[in-house]
């Protein structure tokens, strides 16, 4: 083969190069997508299905399912069912917001006799009241109540960077025919916090549930307190022998 013929040989070889390396990258970008936490397909670094890895959403499988403390019915006045509840979310770094949940309520002989859903917020590391007021109105006796939660909660990574109010010292007044129960609230931040709601759950010697309430303070200063204050028309069924007052902070403003 000639000097020219192998130069000829050596410039068409380059330019078919160049062709192919132009298309490939014609082709890579028409085509190809690089891995995202929502292509519906485990890819990337994820250890599951659009969640671990570097993903927001982390994988069920890998989290701990909330645990349901206690569901407790309550009748503060007759022909009327309130539900409260305790959920603990035991994982430390992970919350699922707006998680979905169901209650039930059943009658002695088994029979359901309401159903509602819900949602709530689950903090990381955090006990989470549920209070659901005048969930059943009616005569028929409820013997049990559950709550339950829908299969494959949305845990996210979240750093808890939410400010929580400090319930202080609370009081009980008039407890044998119209229990009353105030309670201070205070703000740790030198900035003031609206609209907070605040749940009340008075507790019997048994441990069991007897009453619950709910106010929502309208403010509370920057490095104050307010008052919130809880009232029932009726008396418990059961002396109180301790009072939890949780405030409630959504996990998004």
């Amino acid at each position: 083969m000639s000097w020219a013929s192998r130069r000829r040989l050596y410039i068409g070889g380059g330019v078919c190069a160049v062709l192919v390396a132009a298309l490939a990258i014609i082709l890579i970008a028409t085509f190809y997508k690089a891995p995202t936490c929502v292509d519906s397909k485990q890819d990337g670094d994820e250890t599951g299905v659009d969640c671990g890895g570097s993903c927001t959403t982390l994988c069920t499988v890998d989290e701990n399912a909330p645990t349901v403390d206690f569901v407790r019915q309550l009748s503060p006045a007759p022909g009327r069912t309130d539900v409260i509840a305790y959920v603990t979310n035991s994982n430390p770094d992970a919350a699922a917001e707006a998680a979905p949940f169901t209650i039930s309520l059943y009658g002695p002989d088994g029979i359901l006799v309401a159903s509602k859903q819900g949602t709530t917020d689950l903090p990381p590391g955090t006990v989470v009241p549920v209070y659901v007021p005048d969930f059943f109105s009616g005569n028929q006796q409820v013997a049990r109540a559950f709550l339950s939660f829908d299969n494959g909660l949305r845990w996210l990574r979240y750093a808890d960077t939410r400010v929580i109010p400090k319930a202080g010292s609370y009081s009980v007044a008039n407890e044998a025919v119209a229990p009353r129960i105030t309670a201070t609230v205070s703000n740790p931040s030198p900035s003031p916090l609206y609209n907070v709601k605040v749940i009340a759950t008075a507790f019997g010697a048994d441990g069991n549930a007897i009453g619950a309430s709910q106010t929502v303070l309208p403010a509370i200063p920057a490095n104050g307190e307010s008052m919130a204050t809880f009232t029932w028309n009726a008396p418990f069924a059961a002396p109180i022998a301790r009072v939890d007052i949780l405030p409630v902070i959504p996990l998004s403003p």
